[in-house]
């Protein structure tokens, strides 16, 4: 099988599990389009604290939360501690900027945790290394305040080393206190851009912080996007053409992709992807070796919006029959090709191939380089047999019907003229 880069962290979970739900949720769910609203809007605290006034999640309800992900097939989640905009979730020390000073008077990030846990779902933290609301953050480019000359004369004044000692404290506080975290998501490195400074891994002094995180939790997988190697690769809002390398080694890689074009609530967006897209997006994921991070907004009173409800549910109902295919798995062998408009997944324990035909074809479904490295295939959906036919050179009568024969490396399915009532069919090939 393949060789893949080494991690620091324990990425066996990881890599098993394949597929995890993403939690963007913050007071930016109260003005409900987009989470950058503040940057995009170029906002001042001021402005803003409208939102902080009056977050109230009333009807916020970890387990059903946890409860909707394990029914989609998730077995691992990341939530935003804190966002670009440094609202905390959790109560920390370090702030009164957090969820217990807010209307609602609670820490939000613990019944989290204890709830998806007790789903058997394991537990990962998103952090955000920008912060608009400290007050010694400085400007770049991504800053609201950044066209502020007001705001870039203060900026000067700041002292830039406060806030890292911050960055380290709320660290600490979040691997120390909430027990064992599977996975740390820290958010973003910033390049220098339009005449601003950029922040990267000397700013963030980020080899000192990967030093304090695996003293506290040596097993945690780190993301790598403190400009320094972590154990996840994480392309963001696109599918990779292949397996994910870096310096020509394949590496553990997650891709995290949204429902619509917003992470955090966004009421009016409508590019909702649909359940078919979604699972296809899953699939071709773990057939490149990969993992899928699927990110759920929630509405400012603490609800799954109900268009990530009915596509959480949609997904399950696929996974409930097919995780097989998912969980476990990983890019097929080379010396497999998935034919056209196909995706090839293998459990390198079971030794099987699982086909996931997206366009289903009429009756037959040829397989170059397959013909005598099968033993049995069959339709995961039911586990009804599917027929299968050796390549054959010489000339053969199939059906009453003459045909030219296949090549000998090429085997053959004999598919139902029907297609299975199933988002996504797939067939599970023994191999011999």
């Amino acid at each position: 099988m393949f060789e893949v880069e080494k991690t620091v962290g324990d990425s066996r979970w990881f890599t098993h599990d394949r597929f995890g739900m993403y939690i963007h949720w913050g007071l930016y769910t109260l003005g409900a389009r987009h989470e950058w609203l503040k940057s995009r809007e170029f906002m001042n605290s001021e402005q803003y604290q409208k939102y902080f006034k009056h977050f109230d999640p009333d009807m916020y309800d970890p387990k059903l939360w946890a409860q909707l992900a394990a029914d989609a097939g998730m077995k691992y989640f990341v939530v935003t501690t804190k966002h670009h905009e440094g609202f905390c979730l959790w109560d920390s020390k370090l702030t009164d900027y957090k969820s217990t000073n807010t209307p609602t008077g609670r820490d939000l990030l613990r019944p989290m945790l204890d709830a998806f846990r007790e789903k058997d779902i394991k537990a990962g933290l998103y952090y955000s290394l920008l912060d608009w609301h400290h007050p010694h953050y400085t400007v770049d480019v991504k800053h609201p305040l950044r066209y502020d000359e007001e705001f870039l004369k203060q900026s000067k004044e700041r002292d830039f080393q406060k806030y890292i000692d911050y960055l380290f404290g709320q660290t600490k506080e979040l691997l120390s206190d909430y027990g064992k975290i599977d996975v740390m998501f820290y958010d973003f490195s910033i390049p220098s851009l339009e005449g601003f400074p950029g922040k990267g891994k000397e700013e963030w002094q980020s080899d000192k912080l990967v030093k304090l995180i695996r003293e506290l939790q040596p097993q945690i997988m780190l993301n790598d996007r403190l400009q320094i190697k972590g154990d996840i690769t994480t392309p963001e809002q696109y599918q990779p053409r292949e397996w994910i390398k870096v310096n020509g080694k394949r590496v553990v890689w997650e891709a995290c992709h949204t429902f619509s074009g917003s992470w955090g609530y966004y009421r009016d967006e409508e590019s909702w992807k649909s359940v078919d897209t979604l699972i296809q997006m899953l699939i071709d994921t773990v057939a490149k070796g990969g993992n899928l991070l699927l990110n759920v907004g929630p509405t400012g009173r603490g609800e799954f919006d109900e268009r990530a409800i009915d596509r959480l549910k949609g997904i399950g109902e696929w996974m409930k029959r097919h995780n097989q295919s998912i969980y476990g798995c990983t890019a097929a062998p080379e010396s497999f090709v998935s034919p056209q408009d196909c995706r090839l997944t293998y459990n390198p324990s079971k030794k099987r191939l699982y086909l996931h035909v997206f366009n289903w074809p009429f009756k037959h479904l040829h397989l170059p380089g397959f013909s005598g490295k099968v033993e049995y295939a069959q339709l995961v959906n039911d586990a009804s047999e599917v027929k299968m036919i050796e390549g054959k050179q010489e000339m053969s009568m199939e059906a009453g019907a003459f045909n030219e024969g296949r090549p000998q490396d090429t085997l053959t399915l004999q598919l139902p003229i029907k297609k299975p009532n199933v988002t996504v069919p797939v067939i599970e090939l023994f191999l011999r």
